[in-house]
């Protein structure tokens, strides 16, 4: 019982608990590996850890949060005391906070810039295993009708036709679309394949009267525009 008072937060003093303290003052107040403790809930009797030690932990060999969003649940797992159960909660949370990041009611969403789809699509975007690639599609107002992902590729690429960026948009009949994917390196620069498939689809977009308005990619913390760089050109 000694060993369990020891290392239990039930234990600490009540203004001292995570849980209570978010109660009565709100997350604000609380330090990154007491919010990722009272996600864990529980610590490990083995390691006599608790449940901010095994947060603590986390933190320190993943680095960030940023880090420990990118970690798949295997990589977590590779924590004592962090088993599927809890790491699985921690990659719930994540997801929840992208969405809530990135959740608008879709027929009132304008992108008038290359920031307002970072702003938007980012938190979706970075720090994925693999490159994503989604099509927006717009109205004459710059208006989001949908977007949809064309293509889910490996770590190094994703191979994108003019076709499959053109069919949805013209079934939904939209004056323009904006390209967006990720790049898991965190590097934003582009590829050759991704300037290839930047003219080849502004090409036929052209012809079919549907103007590739920029093509973005997501990095770690920053992007690149085709469009800001001056490489796609404005409407007229």
């Amino acid at each position: 019982m000694d060993k369990d008072k020891a290392f239990s937060i039930k234990h600490w003093p009540e203004d001292e608990r995570p849980r209570e303290r978010l109660i009565r003052y709100g997350g604000s107040a609380l330090p990154d590996a007491h919010l990722l403790g009272i996600l864990i809930g529980s610590g490990d009797r083995r390691s006599q850890k608790n449940a901010i030690d095994l947060s603590r932990e986390l933190l320190q060999t993943f680095g960030d949060f940023h880090s420990l969003d990118s970690a798949s649940v295997t990589e977590l797992c590779t924590i004592p005391g962090i088993g599927e159960a809890k790491a699985a909660l921690i990659k719930a949370a994540f997801e929840l906070g992208k969405r809530m990041a990135s959740q608008r009611v879709t027929k009132d969403l304008v992108m008038r810039s290359s920031k307002d789809f970072v702003n938007h699509y980012g938190p979706f975007l970075r720090n994925l295993k693999k490159e994503v690639v989604k099509i927006v599609l717009l109205n004459p107002k710059l208006k989001v009708i949908k977007d949809i992902n064309i293509s889910e590729g490996s770590l190094n690429a994703s191979i994108v036709h003019p076709r499959e960026v053109m069919i949805p948009a013209i079934k939904e009949s939209a004056a323009s679309i904006v390209l967006i994917h990720n790049h898991p390196s965190g590097d934003p620069t582009p590829s050759k394949s991704d300037i290839e498939i930047t003219h080849r689809v502004t090409q036929t977009g052209e012809i079919i009267g549907i103007r590739l308005l920029d093509h973005i990619i997501i990095g770690d913390n920053q992007h690149y525009s085709f469009a800001d760089q001056g490489l796609i050109r404005p409407p007229a």
